[in-house]
């Protein structure tokens, strides 16, 4: 029986380590399931841990977000987490819903969304957790997207991205932030249609003014040492009714808001996931002790 005892002890405190140690990498790992590709400018993560922020990122999703996106998983009355009242939340962010307890649903039809812009807006629940990738979070694409559009009359919304080129969406914040132009600067190499050498390379630059007024100019380089790629500039917005300071803060308000709403319970699980590793540290530590004193009589 001692024996057989001895030898379940040790099986859990194996089990017990290797939790630990798989709770430990699950992290990283998830943040990095998706690709990326321009570099991300970094999301002010105080503003998760800021009441105000987050209710000002609510305000503003409900207001220029709902309209085209809904967020299904997400609840009215989960803004409680939040701060808000069920009164604030009913009187204030609530136009579609008729209780507290409903998802964020949008009024649109899926038939009306797909005849009006051709394919139907995206639910954001996890976007913030979707967009993770080995260049950022979620949150720091987020939060660069949504900083980064531009003026392009050769679009039929008029509008693109710098981080998502010839995305379907418009900038909706536009009365806030203003237009803004754009500078793409592209170096391509030119090879020998027989040999398929590299013979030189060409510099390409578009402009767009913040009309979105397009302008090309395309540059040969005789020098054979240089690499291909492209550089994005955005000019200053203008036309806003905020600076780009007031909406780089209206913007990582948002940012915040739909990083909470993606996981609502992460910041208890955090805490309880502190608890959980000490246990299972010190499960380990009296695992060990007692297959040590069933056995330490058996040569």
């Amino acid at each position: 029986m001692t024996h057989w005892i001895s030898r379940l002890a040790a099986r859990f405190a194996g089990f017990a380590r290797a939790l630990a140690a798989a709770a430990i990498v699950a992290v990283p790992v998830a943040a990095q399931a998706a690709g990326g590709g321009s570099p991300l400018d970094q999301f002010p993560k105080e503003k998760l841990t800021d009441p105000a922020a987050l209710q000002n990122g609510a305000k503003v999703f409900v207001n220029y977000c709902l309209g085209c996106h809904s967020a299904n998983l997400m609840r009215y009355n989960r803004l409680r987490d939040i701060g808000l009242t069920e009164a604030q939340i009913r009187d204030n962010l609530m136009f579609t819903a008729t209780k507290v307890g409903d998802p964020m649903r949008i009024a649109m039809s899926p038939n009306d969304a797909k005849e009006w812009f051709g394919a139907l807006p995206p639910d954001l629940s996890v976007t913030a957790r979707a967009r993770s990738s080995h260049d950022g979070t979620g949150s720091d694409w987020l939060y660069t997207y949504l900083r980064s559009f531009y003026r392009d009359s050769t679009r039929a919304t008029g509008w693109n991205n710098a981080v998502f080129p010839n995305v379907g969406m418009p900038h909706v914040l536009f009365e806030l932030q203003g237009s803004r132009g754009v500078t793409i600067e592209e170096i391509k190499a030119v090879k020998d249609e027989k040999s398929g050498k590299t013979t030189g390379f060409t510099k390409t630059v578009v402009n767009f003014d913040a009309q979105g007024n397009r302008g090309e100019q395309v540059t040969k380089l005789d020098d054979k040492y240089l690499h291909e790629g492209s550089v994005v500039r955005l000019g200053p917005a203008v036309g806003g009714k905020l600076t780009q300071s007031q909406y780089d803060e209206q913007i990582a308000d948002l940012v915040a808001f739909m990083t909470y709403m993606a996981d609502p319970s992460a910041k208890d699980r955090v805490r309880l996931g502190v608890w959980v590793l000490f246990f299972l540290s010190l499960f380990t530590v009296l695992a060990w002790w007692l297959n040590r004193e069933f056995w330490k009589d058996i040569k």
